[in-house]
Order: C-alpha cells, then sequence, then structure tokens
C-alpha cells in the first residue's frame, strides 16, 4: 500500500466543528457551532470521523457502508443520526469527490457551559443509540428539523461570533424535536415488538440456567441490550416505553423474584446471593431490602409465622 493510500485511510479527528467544516469545504460560520447543507458544496469527500463535538446527520439519500465503531451499516433516506464525543463514525476517505445530499449540525460541548440545555442534554439518550438505530423521519419530521438548522444558519451568519440566547434556544429546539419524534417510533417499535418482554425475561432465565452469571455476575442492561442486537440506550427507552419502567429495574425484579424462590427453597443468603451472581452475601442483602423492605433473614422469619 502506498503513502498516499495510508493516508487516506486515517481518522479524521474532529476537536472542534470547524475541523470538519474545512475538511470538507463547508462555510465556517461560528467557533463553536456549524450547519452544513451537503447540497450546496463542490468538492467533498467522505471522511471517518473521531468526534470531540455532538453531531445531527441527515441523509438526503441512500448512504451505504457507513462505519460506526467497528460495524457498519447503511444508511436509509431521510434517516437521521446522532454523535457525542468519543464517538467515530462516517466512512474512510477514498480520495474520491463525492456529491450527496443532506444536513448536518455540529455543536461543541463548550457552547453549553451553565446553560440549562447542558444540564438537559443527559435526557437526550439517543446520542448513544447505534446507528442502525437510527431516527426514520417522515418528510414532515424532516421538513422540521431542517427548518430549524436553516433558521438556525441564518442567526449564526448575523451573530457576529458570540452565541445568543437564540442559538441555543433554536438548538434545543432541534433536540427536543428529535426527542419527540424518537419517542413516537420507539412506540411504533414497541406495538410491533409486543413479545420483546417475553424474549426479555426468557434471556434473563437462561443467563441463570446456562451459567452466565458464574462469569459475568448479575445480569445488566448492555448485556441484555447485546443479545437483541440494540444499543443500551435505545434498548431501555423501548423497555420504558412498553412498561413505563426502565430496563434495570426491570432486571432487578428478575432478580429479587428469583431470589425469593432460592429463599423458599432452602438455599441460605450466602448460596441465594452466590447463585444470583453478587460478589458478596452484603450486597445482595442490601438490595433485597431495598426492593422488599426487610431482609433476608427478616423475611424468612416473617414467612415460618405466617
Amino acid at each position: 500500500m502506498n503513502i498516499f493510500a495510508s493516508e487516506m485511510k486515517q481518522i479524521l479527528k474532529v476537536h472542534n466543528v470547524n475541523d470538519y467544516a474545512r475538511y470538507i469545504g463547508a462555510p465556517e460560520l461560528h467557533p463553536l457551532v456549524s450547519v452544513i447543507h451537503y447540497d450546496e458544496l463542490e468538492h467533498c469527500r467522505h471522511s471517518l470521523n473521531n468526534y470531540d463535538v455532538y453531531g445531527i446527520f441527515i441523509a438526503d439519500e441512500m448512504l451505504e457502508e457507513l462505519t460506526y465503531g467497528l460495524t457498519t451499516y447503511d444508511l436509509h433516506r431521510h434517516a437521521l443520526m446522532c454523535v457525542a464525543p468519543g464517538q467515530i463514525g462516517g466512512k474512510a476517505d477514498t480520495g474520491e469527490e463525492i456529491q450527496t445530499k443532506g444536513w448536518a449540525l455540529l455543536f461543541d460541548p463548550e457552547l453549553l457551559h451553565g446553560t440549562d440545555l447542558e444540564r438537559r442534554m443527559t435526557a437526550y439518550t439517543y446520542f448513544s443509540y447505534n446507528t442502525n438505530e437510527a431516527l426514520l423521519m417522515s418528510d414532515d419530521q424532516r421538513q422540521t428539523i431542517v427548518t430549524l438548522m436553516e433558521t438556525l444558519r441564518r442567526e449564526l451568519k448575523c451573530d457576529d461570533r458570540h452565541t445568543s440566547p437564540i442559538v441555543i434556544a433554536l438548538l434545543q429546539l432541534v433536540l427536543e424535536h428529535i426527542a419527540r419524534f424518537y419517542a413516537k417510533q420507539l412506540s411504533t417499535e414497541a406495538i410491533k415488538s409486543n413479545d420483546l418482554l417475553t424474549r426479555f425475561e426468557n434471556l434473563l432465565g437462561r443467563y441463570y440456567s446456562d451459567g452466565i452469571y458464574r462469569e459475568h455476575g448479575l445480569p445488566t442492561v448492555k448485556y441484555c441490550a447485546q443479545g437483541f442486537f440494540l444499543s443500551p440506550n435505545y434498548f431501555g427507552d423501548l423497555i420504558k416505553e412498553m412498561t413505563g419502567d426502565t430496563a434495570g429495574n426491570t432486571i432487578r425484579r428478575f432478580v429479587m423474584k428469583r431470589a425469593q424462590e432460592l429463599l423458599i427453597s432452602g438455599h441460605s443468603i450466602s448460596q441465594t446471593a452466590d447463585e444470583l451472581g453478587f460478589d458478596y452475601p452484603q450486597h445482595f442483602t442490601r438490595m433485597f431490602k431495598r426492593h422488599y423492605g426487610l431482609s433476608p433473614s427478616d423475611y424468612l422469619k416473617q414467612r415460618k409465622h405466617q
């Protein structure tokens, strides 16, 4: 492989929003915010990006063989995908100029410092969704987001490089609309996946019957999500949409129900803790008491007097 080909496969470090804007020849509108309309670019190339910023991307055409972490995926028309600092995504640069359609909005975490939006960011769990969990927008939903991006771009052009409250407000509107559209998508998927809860419980049952707990301890949301080829956040949000409760609480209820069964069948507290995957019996006792309002020993005493 020659040096040029090797360089083409290097990852672009997007330390700030204009690192990406300069790379694809887009206008630099603000040091902390970039709004890009790909349709307007004359000299654009693919890039595999390592982000230190947040990014929101709308594909207005089918994009094939993009990379997210160690996996590849196709992005369908009118799909919206979000990335957060620390993530890697895109498609390796081959040196070929391309014409692509869509929009991108990138913003630096520094932009949010000290704002209400900074405190709100943890609620936007979709920034940690996998790319195969992209938001598949209707024409109307796409137009809503694009209109906000266009308005934000106009504001940036007259913002004299200071961040006005209007910029923050428009950005929050974009994020809130994405959250609303994702909620609708999750609701639709919840209806289609009405057997997901049964499969979730079966997966937890196999976790213990197959002895997986001996190596990995207590089951986690991450482990269960992997069993359905979903990211932990998307899986958690889907379970919450279906049950009104978190995936973590669903797992804990399963574990505590199993704890009851083991104790009633004659297992000691230490044996029960070990059979459930707890590192120490004290950890099991604390969880049991938080869940049932009394310790395992008091629970057994209570049963004897019933």
